[in-house]
């Protein structure tokens, strides 16, 4: 039992709300990494990241993620950064889900994350913030991604109507 389909991509980007959407698409359910991690260790993201820092919270993500590419068979959206970790790319690599990367521009990400204030890696400057990470992550979400579908000046359920006829047509669903 493994996903239908991953969803990566940077703060913003959509894969949370189109992710519950596509779930309902394609009759399945629906899982987000952090709240994975959050059910687990009992404590908000920005709490573990506040009190254990952000290398633990990034173990605690890829042991949540694995368990759920073994454990979960519906969609599953990844935190922005979770392709940071060496194993939560070989486990989607190595998993053969399909993992769709959602794309949009950094004035798009920022207008839909706003402050930031509940995004521990967005704090303080989000807009440069956003710059560096869509830099740093791009050659990883590269790496892994199937499908990429991109998410600007579309509403979420377009983006999952379109990701959901991307993966009919390529024979996943």
């Amino acid at each position: 039992m493994t996903p239908r389909a991953v969803l990566v991509g940077l703060p913003g980007a959509g894969k949370s709300t189109t992710g519950r959407r596509l779930a309902k698409i394609l009759g399945t359910s629906f899982a987000d990494s952090d709240d994975l991690v959050e059910q687990a260790a009992g404590r908000s993201v920005p709490d573990i990241f506040a009190a254990d820092g952000e290398p633990a919270f990034r173990a605690a993500e890829a042991a949540a993620i694995s368990t759920a590419l073994a454990d979960f068979d519906g969609v599953l959206a990844l935190g922005g950064g979770a392709l940071t970790s060496d194993s939560t790319r070989a486990a989607l690599r190595d998993s053969g889900v399909p993992v769709v990367l959602l794309r949009a521009r950094v004035t798009t990400l920022l207008h839909r994350v706003g402050s930031g204030a509940s995004r521990p890696l967005l704090a303080g400057d989000p807009e440069s913030r956003l710059r560096a990470l869509a830099d740093e992550r791009a050659p990883l979400y590269a790496e892994v991604a199937t499908v990429t579908v991109d998410s600007d000046g579309r509403t979420p359920g377009q983006v999952a109507a379109t990701i959901a006829a991307r993966l009919h047509e390529s024979g996943v669903v």
